[in-house]
């Protein structure tokens, strides 16, 4: 049987979950730390860690230093909450009615394309980046209510041939649900009369 860990333990491992993925929610910490869900809210009240509400809307509003210049920030599917131009962003898409099919509830897969490649194109600094070729691939489903975290970070920047690729991990909690790698064409190279991708 395995031996339950000490309230000072658990306090300590469930602050450095939270502080790496700040998106994770209540109930995922009641399971990973097989406690309930109330424990965790006290846990988080004693420690002074804000709910799941309170965590995202701080980091969203926490000033970037860059703009993105790719694209207009609305158009961007899902909320970009982190972004250092040319190396990495996170953003957070809530998946709603809208976005699933009516008989199961799961999630139109163009949705979690699109948050991935906007992504991708708004992580460039440049002002146009397109999407020149691109490898996904659907882990699992994604169901109504459930909240996608998107990463993407830039992995190969080809200034000469006006190329980046850019990876991105999509999750549902600390679930991996979505990956893409994005070649993406960047301004630089760009012309009037047009460039083949």
């Amino acid at each position: 049987m395995k031996k339950r860990r000490s309230k000072k333990e658990r306090q300590e491992l469930l602050q450095q979950t939270i502080e790496s993925n700040p998106f994770i929610t209540d109930e995922d910490l009641a399971e990973k730390f097989q406690v309930s869900i109330q424990t965790v809210r006290l846990d988080r009240m004693e420690l002074s860690i804000p709910e799941l509400r309170e965590r995202i809307k701080h980091v969203a509003t926490k000033q970037h230093e860059e703009d993105v210049k790719s694209l207009p920030l609305e158009e961007v599917v899902g909320e970009i909450i982190d972004i250092e131009l040319d190396r990495h962003a996170i953003s957070i898409f809530e998946v709603k009615v809208e976005h699933v099919f009516k008989r199961n509830q799961i999630a139109r897969g163009h949705h979690l394309f699109a948050q991935a490649n906007s992504l991708a194109v708004a992580v460039i600094d440049e002002e146009l980046a397109l999407t020149a070729k691109s490898t996904i691939r659907y882990i699992r489903p994604v169901k109504l209510g459930e909240r996608v975290v998107a990463k993407a970070r830039v992995e190969d920047v080809e200034n000469d041939k006006g190329r980046t690729v850019v990876k991105v991990r999509s999750f549902v909690g600390e679930e991996l649900v979505f990956t893409g790698t994005f070649e993406m064409y960047r301004s630089s190279n760009y012309s009037e009369e047009g460039n083949n991708l």
